[in-house]
């Protein structure tokens, strides 16, 4: 039956008054906390700090506008990004302001990505959705390219430099893994009856969990076995894998344990900080001073002192916007990538396309996975793992991917969010 003209109206006029409340919501805070940061820092009302307001104010909303207008699917996955990284750049400016500077010019290059990304599998969709070896050869090279070649920074040998930049392939490997897992899902017809179906999916995760602990990157190994477990729980009729899975992981862990170094020295220092507070543990000590000193509320923006933290700008921004803005915001901070999850696992259940049903899963899992590991980091839950917060630390490795990631998750909720959300029942 085809929709009437009078409901689509009022749907519309609906989810038109939704998107211009996030809007009016992402200004508001914008322009209070670039107002306090300038007001409680002391920093001087330069032409170069309006500049920076407003191209923050104004690139978000343009991305807002040009993703409703440009791009079909739920445009509410790029309002929440908009809104994680507003939070995540007024405090890059408030620590160090030409971060913040090359921050916003990280964003704008991801938004490029996004549409890129978008319009690229608009064209070329269905091409990708039988390359499950492309997409694993592309990741084992990226990663093998890092180990040879790699610098080692902070204990993780996951830095490429490059005509004097300097990026992080892990971060673009999420990329390909997802559309390997998505592509793998896909064709599990064929790899079930050619090459022991899931066993295959598990040698090929477990390769690449192996070079990541080779490495030393724990938290990105983390996150790719949480998607290939959110998957083989979704889309994999065998249990028995799946506990076998989580034994695997669990002796793989102490082996790497009693194997590496760093990996000893994470655990050590997640167990009992205080036995050097001024080397190893100091990180983490200074991490729970700050969100113990912020309590609810925080102690606003620019009267805190995230200097103090080691990596506040990028690491430990978490905490540091604890500090000054409050558990109250660490706790809307985790409940926008909830959101994520929730919008991700909803496009998931609802598209028919088997490759784009994974993909949404994984990539949404990708995010959420990240965010807990790093927040259960910062709050000294579970060991650090050298990771960022997804669209609000600094840093354009993970700015680029997760904008790439989005992109793709935008255009695999095109089949769900053609128009509008509306059934009606004659």
């Amino acid at each position: 039956m085809r929709r009437p003209r009078l409901a689509e109206f009022v749907v519309r006029s609906k989810r038109r008054e939704y998107f211009s409340n996030v809007k009016l919501l992402t200004f508001m805070f914008q322009l209070l906390s670039m107002g306090l940061v300038l007001l409680n820092t002391r920093q001087a009302l330069t032409v170069n700090s309006l500049v920076f307001s407003g191209l923050l104010i104004g690139l978000t909303y343009l991305s807002n506008v040009l993703v409703q207008r440009y791009t079909k699917g739920d445009n509410y996955l790029i309002m929440i990004a908009n809104m994680l990284f507003s939070i995540g750049i007024v405090m890059i400016y408030r620590i160090n302001p030409a971060l913040g500077e090359r921050q916003l010019l990280l964003y704008t290059i991801g938004v490029g990505a996004f549409f890129i990304a978008y319009y690229f599998l608009h064209y070329t969709g269905h091409f990708w959705e039988n390359k499950t070896f492309f997409f694993l050869g592309i990741s084992i090279a990226m990663l093998a390219v890092t180990l040879v070649f790699g610098r080692t920074l902070g204990g993780a040998t996951n830095w490429i430099e490059v005509a004097g930049f300097q990026f992080q392939p892990s971060e673009f490997t999420k990329i390909t893994f997802a559309f390997f897992i998505a592509a793998f899902y896909a064709n599990h017809a064929f790899f079930k009856q050619k090459l022991g179906g899931s066993l295959f999916l598990m040698i090929a995760t477990y390769i690449l969990i192996g070079i990541f602990f080779l490495q030393g990157e724990l938290g990105t190994a983390i996150v790719f076995f949480a998607a290939m477990i959110c998957a083989m729980i979704a889309f994999d009729r065998s249990r028995l894998l799946l506990f076998a899975n989580i034994g695997l992981a669990l002796a793989g862990l102490f082996v790497a344990y009693r194997l590496f170094g760093h990996i000893q020295v994470r655990f050590e220092v997640w167990l009992d900080p205080w036995a050097d507070p001024d080397g190893r543990g100091y990180q983490i000590l200074q991490s729970m001073f700050a969100v113990a000193s912020g309590g609810l509320f925080g102690r606003g923006i620019g009267l805190g002192q995230p200097g103090t933290i080691p990596l506040a700008h990028s690491d430990f921004i978490f905490a540091s916007i604890i500090e000054e803005m409050g558990i109250f915001m660490g706790i809307a901070i985790s409940l926008l990538y909830l959101i994520v999850f929730y919008r991700g696992l909803k496009i998931s259940l609802s598209q028919t396309n088997p490759f784009y049903k994974v993909l949404a899963l994984v990539i949404s899992m990708m995010f959420a996975a990240q965010a807990a590991i790093v927040i259960g980091g910062v709050l000294k839950l579970i060991p650090l793992t050298g990771m960022v917060l997804p669209f609000m630390a600094h840093g354009g490795s993970s700015l680029l991917a997760s904008f790439v990631m989005l992109g793709a998750l935008q255009y695999s909720s095109v089949e769900q969010y053609p128009e509008v959300a509306l059934e009606i029942k004659e």
